[in-house]
């Protein structure tokens, strides 16, 4: 639905990124009724074809607005410390086993109202929102008790009543073994399938259902469980798999249809395979590979080869992805992944969109929901290429400006 104070807007000579590839000469652009109404190169523009529309922006380029498909944006607290210890030697792993890592912020999670978690998440939304952000996803997984879980799920609802954005929501109740049931994990996946899932769909507070699929987190078959409950009540399904190790989760979502499989450093050919031909999309998160100074690469060049698409994601989390800067992404996504400029971009704007399950968004076409940004560039390839703040122009959500310079 058009935001009320819509405008039919005009943008003219820009250079279009169309969210999997740049067109080849200058475009104009028509907005109207929160949708593109019309895009023509220059060279066969009509004025007559966008009479009475108001020119809103000339020159730059133009993107589609960014998707940030995988972000654990709601939280309390912060694990600093954690960052000391583990340049000081310590592992991810270590951290984790004694109380660390996730359970740490759980803790401060649980503690927190939901009027402190939206204090505290708003300055992070602020971030992405400020380097090009129109959509974004917020995963739970740091409450891991029915109320608390929902208490997340809430806040992030609540986020795309407070700003100019579009939140999805993912239930991530399988994110780690609360300390309650330090020695039934079967026990709290009965849980997490028994009643957190009922709550969440009944509330309409998920759109998707996620595990982490590892060794410091769930096994398969436990998995498997969560994801036959997220399906039996019509809940999506993505996947944190293959981060730390090959245990075949990917392999497994995608046999459930899963949206994406995310992280998937370890992921194999079958694996990849299995993605393929899934429709599965796969997405990287260079900003927990830099931080906890991972050296095994995901398998680009066998997603390549299998033409699964790649999203790129700033997994924003306290722990190992304190980062809520996108394209940032974009250059750690080319620099460290090897991925090309056109690459990172169609994972942070096309690729993104699909992988939660939104296709209609991350796209500059015709019908395509006018989510946009204008950035003070000559080409779309800065945009991984300097990390440098400042550059977003304009951001256009479901039509209307919400952000110029």
């Amino acid at each position: 639905m058009a935001h009320p104070q819509s405008k039919r807007l005009l943008w003219r000579n820009t250079t279009v990124f169309d969210g999997l590839d740049q067109q080849p000469e200058p475009m104009a652009v028509l907005v109207e009724q929160g949708q593109i109404a019309g895009l023509w190169p220059e060279s066969q523009f009509d004025p007559a074809l966008a009479a009475g529309a108001e020119e809103a922006g000339h020159g730059g380029v133009m993107t589609p607005g960014l998707v940030d498909c995988h972000t654990h944006l709601v939280y309390a607290g912060d694990r600093a410390a954690e960052f000391e210890q583990r340049l000081e030697g310590v592992s991810y792993e270590a951290i984790a086993r004694a109380g660390g890592g996730i359970l740490s912020t759980v803790r401060a999670t649980r503690a927190a109202s939901e009027a402190q978690l939206i204090s505290a998440s708003l300055p992070r939304l602020d971030a992405l929102l400020a380097d090009g952000v129109t959509t974004v996803e917020i995963k739970s997984g740091y409450g891991l008790t029915l109320d608390d879980e929902l208490k997340m799920l809430r806040v992030a609802r609540r986020l795309a009543t407070l700003r100019p954005v579009r939140v999805t929501t993912t239930l991530l109740g399988a994110h780690a073994l609360p300390a309650e049931y330090a020695d039934d994990a079967d026990g709290y996946i009965d849980l997490v399938c028994a009643q957190i899932i009922p709550a969440a769909s009944a509330q309409g507070l998920a759109d998707a259902v996620d595990v982490f699929c590892e060794g410091i987190g769930f096994s398969t078959a436990q998995c498997e469980r969560v994801f036959q409950a997220a399906i039996s009540h019509g809940l999506a399904i993505k996947a944190h798999a293959e981060q730390l190790s090959n245990l075949g989760g990917s392999a497994l979502a995608a046999r459930y249809g899963a949206l994406s499989v995310d992280h998937i450093e370890y992921l194999d050919e079958s694996g990849v395979q299995a993605l393929a031909d899934a429709g599965t999309i796969a997405v990287l998160l260079p900003g927990a590979f830099h931080v906890l100074r991972e050296t095994r690469l995901p398998p680009i060049d066998l997603l390549r080869r299998y033409g699964v698409p790649m999203a790129v994601a700033s997994d924003a989390n306290p722990g190992t992805s304190p980062l809520c800067m996108p394209t940032l992404m974009a250059n750690l996504a080319c620099t460290l992944f090897r991925l090309t400029p056109r690459e990172a971009l169609a994972g942070m704007t096309a690729h993104a969109a699909r992988a939660l399950g939104r296709p209609e968004l991350g796209r500059i076409a015709i019908g395509a929901t006018a989510d946009l940004c204008l950035w003070d560039i000559q080409h779309p390839a800065e945009l991984a290429y300097a990390v440098q703040a400042g550059r977003l122009r304009q951001r256009v959500f479901n039509g209307v400006i919400s952000h110029a310079r």
